[in-house]
C-alpha cells in the first residue's frame, strides 16, 4: 500500500487539509483518525488572518507525533509571480521545499489557470522546490507540467469545496492510462468517502481533500472513514475490479452441470 512522493515512502494514501475545522483539538483529533502523513497549510490565509488561533501549532505537534510531513500550499494565488512569492516565503517559514502550487484563473469555479500555473511550476523546478500542481483533468496541461519538472500532478475531481465527487471519470481513467507510473492524485470536489474509494478504484495513487472532513458534522469520524474509504479503494484496484457487463450474467452457471431438486 505503501508509495513515494519526491523520494519520500509514504504507508497513507490520505493528505488532509487543515483549514475550517472548529478548534485545534478537532484537527489534531481528526488528523490522528486519518492516518494521514501529509498535511496542507495556505500560507496567504494565515497572513490574512494575523495568526493562526492555535492551528499552525496543532499541526506541527501533530506532525511530530506521526512522523508526517507539511505542505504548505498557494492557495488564493492569481498569478504565476504572486505564487512563486508566496511559494519563497512558505520555504523559509516552513523550511520544506514542497509547494502545492496553486493558481486560480476563474472566480466562479476556482478552475486553475494553465498558462499561470505552467509558468509558476517552470520557474519553481528551477528554484529547486518539489511542486505539487492542483491541476484540471486536462491531459494536454498534465503533460506541459511534467515537461516542466513536476513529478506528480494533483488533477481536481471536481470545483473546490463543491463535494460533488468526480464529475468526470473518464478524464481521470485517461489520465491513468496515458501517464502510467506518474503519481496522481485527486484534488478538490470529493464529498464523501465513496467519492474517495472511487478514485482510488479508478488507479488514482492518492486522494487530498479538506471541506469534507472539516464542514462534517463529526470531522474525527469523517476523518477515519475517508482513511478507511480510501485504503478499500486502493486495495479493490490492486485485487482487480471486475468488468462491468452491458447484460445480466449469472453468478451461479447451471447449463450441463448435474443438480438435485429436492
Amino acid at each position: 500500500m505503501s508509495f513515494t512522493l519526491y523520494g519520500r515512502t509514504l504507508s497513507s494514501r490520505f493528505l488532509l487539509g487543515t483549514a475550517g475545522y472548529p478548534s485545534p483539538e478537532v484537527l489534531r483529533q481528526a488528523v490522528r483518525a486519518s492516518g494521514a502523513q501529509i498535511l496542507t497549510v495556505g500560507l496567504k490565509r494565515t497572513l490574512a488572518a494575523a495568526g493562526d488561533n492555535g492551528f499552525i501549532a496543532a499541526v506541527r505537534d501533530t506532525l511530530r507525533e506521526t512522523g508526517g510531513q507539511l505542505l504548505p500550499n498557494t492557495a488564493g494565488c492569481r498569478t504565476a509571480r504572486e505564487a512563486i512569492t508566496l511559494a519563497h516565503m512558505a520555504r523559509e517559514l516552513y523550511d520544506t521545499a514542497w509547494i502545492k502550487l496553486e493558481v486560480v484563473g476563474d472566480e466562479y469555479t476556482l478552475q486553475p489557470d494553465p498558462w499561470e500555473l505552467v509558468a509558476a511550476a517552470e520557474q519553481l523546478v528551477r528554484d529547486g522546490f518539489q511542486v505539487f500542481p492542483y491541476c484540471t483533468d486536462d491531459l494536454v496541461t498534465c503533460r506541459r507540467l511534467l515537461d516542466a519538472g513536476c513529478e506528480l500532478l494533483m488533477p481536481w475531481g471536481a470545483p473546490i469545496g463543491s463535494g460533488q465527487g468526480l464529475l468526470n471519470p473518464f478524464a481521470l481513467r485517461t489520465l491513468r492510462a496515458r501517464l502510467p507510473g506518474v503519481p496522481l492524485i485527486v484534488d478538490a470536489g470529493i464529498g464523501a468517502p465513496s467519492h474517495a474509494a472511487q478514485a482510488m478504484e479508478l488507479g488514482i495513487d492518492a486522494v487530498l481533500l479538506n471541506s469534507a472532513v472539516a464542514q462534517a458534522g463529526d470531522p474525527v469520524r469523517m476523518a477515519a472513514a475517508f482513511g478507511q474509504a480510501i485504503a478499500a479503494g486502493r486495495l479493490g484496484f490492486e485485487a482487480g475490479v471486475m468488468a462491468r457487463q452491458d447484460m445480466a450474467v449469472a453468478s451461479t452457471p447451471v447449463d450441463g452441470r448435474p443438480f438435485l431438486i429436492g
